[in-house]
C-alpha cells in the first residue's frame, strides 16, 4: 500500500492506494504546524480508523505547497513508518514539458494536477480548474506541455478577507445562493462570493481558450474542495476530486 499526502494551505489531504485504486482518504487542518510525532500519531490513527494496518504502508509520497511542513512529515515518515518519503518537487520525473519561464516556480499541487489529467485523459488538450484556498487554472496540451495558467483568491480566502478587513461584515456559510439579489447582508456576501468566483472563472476560461486554442477541442476538468459547489454551472466537463493524490501516486511510480 502507498500513502499519498497532499499538504494544502488549509488542509492536509491523505489517501491510501492499493493496486492503483484509492481505497481510503482523510483530512486534517494544515494551519497548525504539528511536530513529526503529532503527524505520526494522527496518520497511524487515521489509517487504523479506516481499517488499514499502518505496517502495510510500503511507500509514502508528499506534495506540499507549505514547504515548512515537509521536514516534519519526512521525519514522521522515517520514525513512524520506517520509510524515506518521495517528495514531489523540481527535478523529479513528471512526464511533462514545463513551459514556465522558471519551471521551479510551478507549485507541486499544480504539477500533480497536470500529471493526473494527462494519464486520465491522454492525447487531449486540457484545462484544469482547481478550487482550493487559491483557485488555479492550468493549461496542458495533448503533447503533455504545461503552458501555465492563472492563480487568484479562492472562495474561502475571499470570505476571510472581507471578514478581517471590514468592521461589520460577518463570516458566512459558503453556499450557492437561491437568488442573485441578496435580501440580507449574509445573502449579499454569499452572492458576491459565488457569482464573483463564477464570473471570474468564466471570463478567465474564455480568454485562455481564445488565446491558446488550436481549433481542437479542450476538455475542462474541475477539482478541489469547492468544485462541487460549481458543478451545475457548466464550468467543467469532468470533476475529479482527488487529482493531486492521483498525480502524486503516478509521480511516485515514475521515480521509485
Amino acid at each position: 500500500m502507498i500513502l499519498a499526502i497532499d499538504v494544502g494551505n488549509t488542509q492536509i489531504f491523505a489517501g491510501v492506494f492499493e493496486q492503483d485504486k484509492l481505497i481510503a482518504s482523510f483530512r486534517w487542518s494544515s494551519h497548525y504546524a504539528a511536530s513529526s510525532d503529532e503527524y505520526g500519531l494522527f496518520l497511524r490513527s487515521a489509517l487504523r480508523e479506516n481499517d488499514i494496518d499502518p505496517d502495510h504502508i510500503k511507500n509514502i509520497g508528499i506534495c506540499s505547497v507549505v514547504p515548512e511542513r515537509v521536514h516534519s512529515l519526512a521525519n514522521c515518515s522515517a520514525k513512524y513508518f520506517g520509510i524515506k518519503p518521495f517528495v514531489l518537487k523540481a527535478g523529479v520525473k513528471t512526464g511533462l514539458k514545463i513551459k514556465y519561464q522558471n519551471p521551479r516556480e510551478v507549485g507541486p499541487d499544480r504539477i500533480a494536477d497536470a500529471i493526473a489529467v494527462t494519464h486520465l485523459y491522454p492525447n487531449q488538450n486540457i484545462l484544469v480548474i482547481d478550487f482550493g484556498t487559491a483557485t488555479t487554472i492550468e493549461v496542458i496540451t495533448k503533447r503533455k506541455e504545461y503552458l501555465g495558467g492563472a492563480i487568484f483568491p479562492g472562495v474561502r480566502l475571499c470570505m476571510e478577507a472581507l471578514e478581517k478587513n471590514t468592521s461589520r461584515l460577518p463570516s458566512v456559510e459558503i453556499v450557492k445562493p437561491s437568488s442573485v439579489v441578496g435580501r440580507t447582508t449574509t445573502e449579499s456576501i454569499q452572492n458576491g462570493l459565488f457569482y464573483g468566483t463564477l464570473g471570474a472563472i468564466k471570463e478567465m476560461k474564455h480568454n485562455i481558450l481564445s488565446t491558446t486554442s488550436t481549433g481542437e477541442p479542450t476538455l475542462t476538468v474541475g477539482t478541489g474542495g469547492f468544485a462541487s459547489l460549481f458543478e451545475a454551472e457548466d464550468l467543467f466537463d469532468e470533476r475529479q476530486p482527488n487529482l493531486v493524490l492521483q498525480g502524486l501516486y503516478i509521480a511516485m511510480g515514475m521515480n521509485l
